[in-house]
């Protein structure tokens, strides 16, 4: 049986039209490959709830959503990841990075130059169109 992990992610986006693009560490699963930043959905949580939450713990940043963009799936070799993400922006200018060994805004044109994590790689399809 697969196990089933839920996580949510937010596509950042600034006041130049820039996404947030972060790095995940070394010794982590899916290490260096970049995603959105985001987490674990914790049980009695919703999506949105569980975002603010890990951008808080992630970023040290208050995050306002602003719309969903939608889920995808992807099966690891640990288990099926299924992800819901939300277009946001950042309450205010700066973060701290707590898990991540790098963080870049990157324009939409930029985003497929990303060596990302697969199932985040239709988002950065997606949001490189817009």
């Amino acid at each position: 049986m697969i196990k089933e992990i839920h996580v949510v992610a937010a596509a950042i986006i600034n006041d130049q039209g820039q996404i947030l693009c972060c790095q995940r560490g070394p010794g982590r699963a899916l290490a260096n490959l970049w995603e959105f930043p985001g987490g674990k959905i914790e049980k009695g949580e919703d999506a949105p709830s569980a975002l603010i939450r890990e951008i808080k713990e992630e970023l040290h940043a208050e995050l306002t959503i602003h719309s969903y963009l939608g889920e995808n799936s992807h099966i690891y070799d640990f288990g099926r990841v299924t992800m819901q993400v939300y277009l946001a922006s950042l309450a205010q200018d700066y973060f701290q990075l707590t898990e991540h060994i790098q963080a870049k805004w990157i324009d939409k044109d930029g985003l497929m130059n990303l060596d990302w994590a697969p199932v985040d790689i239709p988002f950065a399809e997606r949001l490189s169109q817009k």
